[in-house]
């Protein structure tokens, strides 16, 4: 493995398909000067575009572009780069790679093919990122809203890293406390009492609780909220994902049963992305497609974050209705109550007059009626707030990391409100705590930055 990651490597660092553009990249812990001559046919001036042709090893041109070399350690990977800019056609690109390789293999450089994401992952390996900024390349190049895409680019800056490196110094610092309390016992000074431990661990918890809070939002941002829409058949569930989606993408018609499989589409609200689901009626079937669209109806609605029950004013108080709804209800039990929403649709017509639940929503999918008030309660159920200013984009291994460390902190809390304190838990709870942090940016252990800032410690007391 070790040797893999010192191979030099060559890859098309652009989208498969035509364009104007496309790049040919190379890595390399070794010198390049060789295989750009072999390339260009001269030295590059470090950072500097130059228009040449790209040769072949007959030296003819395979294509005219720009060619930059970014000498090591000042370059995406912290390696030696060369970037080719040539047309874009895939033709072109894919000749322009071989001959990359051709030339490394002459020159005895074992040059390889990339894998996907390696030349991110040498970019982390080497420190130039650390693992929330390589996440957030990905999430970048797959951005799907304005806000998601903006969030990402925080991220690659580091805004995430900074939030958590802070997090990380304060913790460090509080275990240092702990150790010279435990180093230390002869001491006359109780260095806890002494430092505010109590109060530090105070302050850093609501940091910790404020960095969670926008860290599942960034999450949200991210992921996007997944919806599924249930009910009867004819509820208008394919009419309300239509309406949502503005556009004709589930079949509306009065006859029971049309909709047989899972119609899927993503919007967005206030930049969140919504990946809402159209699903069959659930009602008991003989039509053997039917019960396999309706099998798939409750395995989405088991998967959802927020299930929509659609119910149809105009069939209120019906019993062969009602009755279908309780059986449906009784489905739903095992569903979180905080994951579902009761929607009554038909709102328009005129003999929509029943009466509904406090908290259930009444809309009309077919004139858009309370649609903007379904757009902010779904916003509202999952936890988003209005999209606060330097949000970074976040994934849920990020929030979950974040819970553990506060789960360790509050139990860290908890030993170290006890008479006397158990030293030797409390420092492990802070341990356990740290090393969860470090999962974010990929920094799982900092116990030479501790044992430098403790030595700090000991000779300036």
């Amino acid at each position: 493995m070790l040797s893999r990651q010192l191979d030099p490597i060559a890859a098309i660092a652009t989208a498969p398909g035509r364009g104007a553009v496309g790049i040919v990249r190379v890595s390399s812990t070794q010198d390049l000067s060789g295989l750009v001559l072999a390339l260009c046919g001269r030295a590059l001036r470090p950072r500097e575009a130059s228009y040449l042709p790209f040769l072949s090893a007959q030296d003819e041109a395979i294509d005219h572009g720009l060619a930059l070399l970014f000498p090591a350690p000042h370059s995406y990977t912290g390696e030696h780069v060369l970037e080719l800019q040539a047309h874009g056609g895939p033709v072109v690109l894919q000749l322009l790679l071989a001959r990359c390789l051709e030339a490394g293999a002459a020159l005895g450089l074992r040059l390889r093919l990339a894998e996907p994401g390696e030349f991110t992952q040498r970019a982390y390996l080497n420190g130039k990122l650390d693992l929330a900024q390589a996440e957030a390349v990905s999430d970048l190049i797959d951005a799907s809203t304005e806000a998601a895409a903006r969030s990402a680019s925080r991220a690659l800056s580091g805004a995430l890293s900074i939030e958590v490196g802070a997090l990380r110094d304060g913790l460090i610092n509080l275990r240092m406390l702990v150790e010279a309390t435990l180093d230390f016992p002869e001491e006359d000074i109780d260095f806890l009492q002494q430092a505010d431990a109590l109060g530090r661990m105070a302050r850093l918890r609501e940091q910790l609780q404020a960095v969670l809070a926008r860290t599942r939002q960034g999450a949200l941002l991210r992921e996007g909220i997944k919806v599924v829409l249930a009910g009867q058949p004819n509820v208008g569930k394919s009419s309300l994902l239509n309406a949502l989606a503005g556009a004709e993408l589930a079949i509306v018609t009065p006859i029971p049963g049309t909709t047989r499989d899972k119609v899927s589409q993503t919007i967005q609200i206030e930049g969140v992305p919504l990946h809402i689901s159209d699903t069959a009626g659930l009602r008991e079937t003989s039509d053997e497609v039917e019960r396999i669209g309706v099998a798939r109806s409750w395995d989405a609605i088991e998967d959802a974050d927020v299930v929509l029950f659609l119910h149809d004013l105009t069939r209120v108080g019906q019993s062969d209705y009602e009755a279908e709804d309780r059986r449906i209800n009784e489905r739903l039990a095992g569903v979180d109550p905080a994951r579902m929403l009761q929607i009554f649709n038909k709102a328009d017509a005129p003999a929509a007059s029943a009466t509904v639940p406090a908290d259930a929503l009444t809309l009309s999918a077919k004139t858009g009626a309370g649609l903007n008030r379904l757009r902010q309660r779904l916003l509202q159920q999952v936890g988003w707030q209005s999209t606060p200013e330097g949000l970074f984009i976040a994934r849920e291994r990020h929030v979950q990391a974040l819970r553990r460390t506060l789960a360790h902190l509050d139990q860290a809390h908890a030993v170290s409100t006890q008479n006397p304190p158990a030293l030797d838990l409390l420092a492990e709870e802070l341990r356990l705590a740290h090393d969860a942090l470090g999962e974010i940016t990929g920094a799982f252990s900092a116990d030479e930055l501790l044992g430098e800032i403790f030595s700090r410690f000991c000779i300036g007391k």
